[in-house]
């Protein structure tokens, strides 16, 4: 990206556009200011590594031919071993497709690849994919971690090559021969698929309609890049944990710049604020209108969402929950806040993009600790548990000081007891334990949480992990802690840019009150939320 690609898209800011944006100044004053907006963004995107340097996009194109390569000498090995006609050794093929972060072209030098392997009818996902491709690629010198991950909804492997993680799953064509960059929405490649393959072909197939339909790709991945970092900054990114993915956001910020296709880089960030801080959730967000449709809210469809791309049927995944939910949209609305401000000198885009204050918003945190043997052990069982935790943060059990015994626990869902938690989705590490792990803290409300009896909650959500998982069992470990008993350097730790701060943090004993009200808003939000929300589906105010 270069830095003429704003004075191009400043060039068209007119003057109605100005009045959108609410300023009353002169377009002249408003275009130099809006380009220096857009300048100062884009370094700061420079500064923080979000731009790939040449050689870190030579390194991952260099991979991605070279699995190519792999695949194509796969499904001739496949046929071979098959017996099918000599005819089919000449013609069977296979590929590799891109999508997500780098599909996307919005990767940084940290950032892994999915990557999707296309391969003909007879090549089977049990056999030819997890055993045959595996050791395949467990056989090249460039490949290191290897792990068959089959019980996810999207069964994959994961691996590094050449030192980059790739995430493979696999989608398999009535056809002998694929085309190198086969079009995913021919019927003719998509006829009679099965749903394993369909679904590793939706990222694919939303990644190509988003680039189709925003009007300017290198602004739109500029204004991605930034929403990104910024959610992961604010807390509010991963969808295992209730927040946005990847393609939440990338549907959210084709949808602004395709309303707004004259805009600046800077105008887009402050319209993406004002329009989902203040947007009538969960009215859903639809980038196609020409295949918009009624929308009916049930019990099935999230507190935001999001209608995938390349369907007019199908909403994006998601694990919002009242928490996330509330959470969300307080970013949101701070963002709006912050920004609607950009034309005045003394704006800073480093307020925007400041991490989240979990040590000074919170008093206390549920701890959730993670071990195992070895470190290949750990990320599976850190996968595996992080794949289920939306069931941790919607059930716990309540105890009331006594001793229940099995027959008499009552579970509920823990916002139902707190009102509201906020799971910080940050991995950590405690350098002084003896085993590999990862903690993850969430925060809770001051006072509440001792409602949770946290040995049972444990109890409880080992049990309700076990069915499926066929990998090493490693340790799990739930409690309490204060936030004003964790170490100095972990306190400061919580909102330093490194995203994986180690430290050893000491539990704390807790005390009995009654639960919050179910519509109650959490604390957190109380600075920015506003006063007339419905208790149904609760709007930002529009």
């Amino acid at each position: 990206m270069e830095f003429g690609i704003f004075e191009n898209q400043l060039s068209h800011l007119n003057q109605p556009f100005t009045r959108i944006l609410g300023f009353r100044r002169s377009p002249d004053v408003i275009l130099r200011m809006e380009m220096e907006r857009s300048m100062s963004l884009f370094q700061m995107m420079v500064n923080e590594g979000l731009v790939p340097s040449t050689e870190e996009e030579m390194k991952r194109r260099n991979a991605i031919d070279k699995l190519k390569k792999i695949v194509v000498e796969w499904v001739k090995t496949v046929t071979y071993q098959r017996g099918l006609p000599k005819k089919y050794l000449k013609f069977a093929s296979g590929t590799i497709l891109t999508y997500g972060s780098y599909g996307l072209g919005v990767y940084n030098s940290e950032s892994d690849i999915d990557a999707l392997c296309v391969g003909p009818y007879f090549a089977t996902i049990a056999e030819d994919f997890f055993i045959v491709l595996h050791n395949m690629l467990a056989s090249r010198p460039e490949v290191s971690e290897i792990h068959c991950v089959k019980d996810a909804k999207v069964p994959l492997m994961r691996f590094k090559f050449d030192g980059i993680s790739i995430d493979l799953p696999y989608a398999r064509l009535k056809v002998i021969s694929i085309p190198e960059n086969v079009d995913v929405f021919n019927p003719f490649f998509l006829k009679n698929i099965d749903d394993t393959s369909w679904k590793s072909l939706s990222g694919v197939r939303a990644n190509r309609s988003i680039l189709h339909l925003v009007p300017n790709i290198e602004i739109f991945q500029a204004v991605l890049r930034c929403i990104k970092f910024w959610a992961k900054r604010r807390g509010v990114y991963g969808n295992l944990l209730g927040f946005f993915g990847g393609i939440h956001l990338a549907v959210l910020s084709a949808f602004i710049c395709q309303r707004h296709p004259s805009a600046s880089l800077s105008a887009l960030i402050l319209l993406f604020f004002k329009t989902f801080g203040l947007w009538p959730w969960p009215t859903p967000v639809i980038l196609q209108e020409t295949i918009a449709r009624p929308f009916i809210p049930t019990d099935k469809v999230s507190w935001m969402p999001i209608q995938l791309p390349c369907s007019p049927y199908e909403f994006c995944h998601s694990n919002i929950t009242r928490s996330t939910f509330y959470k969300i949209r307080t970013e949101f609305l701070r963002g709006h806040m912050l920004t609607k401000d950009m034309l005045r000198p003394d704006f800073d885009w480093n307020i925007l993009f400041e991490p989240f204050p979990y040590a000074r918003r919170y008093g206390l945190f549920v701890k959730i600790f993670l071990s195992a043997c070895d470190k290949d052990e750990l990320g599976d069982w850190v996968g595996w548990i992080k794949s289920r935790f939306r069931s941790l943060l919607v059930k716990s059990v309540l105890s009331n000081g006594v001793f229940l015994d099995e027959a008499f626990v009552l579970s509920i869902q823990l916002e139902e007891l707190l009102g509201f938690c906020d799971p910080n989705p940050t991995e950590y590490v405690d350098t002084d334990a003896l085993e590999p792990n990862v903690i993850f803290y969430w925060g809770l409300p001051t006072g509440r949480s001792d409602l949770i009896d946290a040995d049972l909650v444990e109890e409880y959500f080992l049990k309700s992990i076990d069915n499926g998982y066929q990998g090493a069992t490693g340790k799990m470990k739930l409690s309490i802690v204060k936030a004003n008993q964790l170490p100095n350097k972990a306190q400061s730790a919580f909102e330093r840019k490194n995203t994986k701060p180690c430290w050893r943090v000491v539990d704390d004993n807790r005390k009995k009150t009654n639960p919050q009200s179910k519509y109650s808003k959490p604390h957190c939000a109380d600075e920015y939320l506003p006063t007339n929300d419905s208790p149904e589906y609760p709007s930002a105010g529009g």
